[in-house]
């Protein structure tokens, strides 16, 4: 019988893995913040100037 779902296995196989340090998690989480930033505001622009050229040739509000 294969042991991998018993307790035991599962506190074996979690030995294993390869934990990420702290200063990782941390770049990590800024290169997320940064890039969620950067495409949050090339979205807003983007926006604003389909925005602005809709309204330049009549159709917006």
């Amino acid at each position: 019988m294969d042991k991998t779902f018993s307790w035991s296995g599962i506190q074996k196989e979690a030995k294993r893995v390869r934990w990420p340090k702290w200063k990782d998690i941390g770049s990590n989480t800024a290169e997320v913040v940064l890039f969620t930033g950067f495409f949050a505001l090339f979205f807003v622009l983007c926006d604003f100037l389909v925005t602005y050229l809709l309204k330049f040739i009549g159709i917006g509000a």
